[in-house]
């Protein structure tokens, strides 16, 4: 008998883990079509930010994004940036969502949306990034972490990135799109920039090295400027 219990004990822990996982919202890019417009979600890391924009038309529409957590059906996001209304900056919001497959339904205040999960496309250069050094002149010059900071999100073959002060609710900029990494060779392919909607279409090739998991990035920026950077995982807790 004490064996019986035991197996059906293993039995249902294992429908029920199952059963959880299935319910866990995997890391990856996730897209939701509205017409011309595209509605994308980042996720990787613990960190999420979702943009809309119509790459056809050369038009961003908007981006907000922050911490993520996630328990029970529900998204957990603590707000770092939203160029629609910055008074939620700082702010935590609970999203319930439902999975079906690769489907995720994301309910939001006063709407819900739809997203696919795109095709996984695993590189290298997956996570989350902080911009930590650029060379002026001659030199390295060091960027402290800060309030104000510039992230980089990659993942299945979408990057983003974004200049951020959430401690006094600003937001400098986006841009981003489509990039591959493969033989230190760092391509991106530009489908919205907040700055310049002129950008957009463009393809930047750079030279990028991983040494002691800090990325090395050096080409010429989307104004032909000569740029070298460094970039450090960026960790949330």
């Amino acid at each position: 008998m004490r064996n019986y219990l035991i197996l059906l004990s293993l039995f249902f822990g294992t429908i029920c883990s199952s059963a959880q996982a299935q319910h866990k919202l995997r890391d990856g890019a996730y897209l939701a079509q509205d017409g011309k417009n595209k509605n994308v979600m980042l996720i990787i890391d613990h960190y999420l930010s979702c943009i809309s924009y119509d790459d056809t038309g050369k038009q961003f529409r908007y981006t907000w994004g922050g911490q993520l957590a996630q328990r029970d059906n529900i998204l957990t996001i603590v707000v770092e940036y939203d160029t629609r209304d910055s008074t939620l900056i700082g702010q935590q919001l609970e999203l319930p969502y439902t999975i079906t497959n690769d489907s995720l339904l994301l309910k939001q205040p006063n709407s819900q949306q739809l997203f696919i999960k795109q095709k996984t496309q695993k590189q290298r250069l997956d996570g989350l990034w902080r911009i930590s050094g650029r060379q002026q002149g001659d030199k390295m010059q060091t960027i402290a972490k800060a309030d104000r900071k510039t992230i980089k999100i990659l993942i299945d073959g979408y990057f983003q990135w974004i200049a951020i002060n959430p401690a006094v609710k600003g937001f400098y900029g986006t841009g981003g799109g489509y990039y591959t990494f493969k033989n230190n060779r760092y391509t991106e392919k530009i489908a919205f920039f907040s700055r310049d909607n002129n950008r957009v279409g463009q393809e930047l090739n750079f030279d990028g090295t991983l040494v002691e998991n800090v990325w090395h990035h050096k080409g010429k920026s989307s104004k032909g400027d000569d740029i070298y950077e460094t970039w450090n995982r960026e960790i949330v807790k």
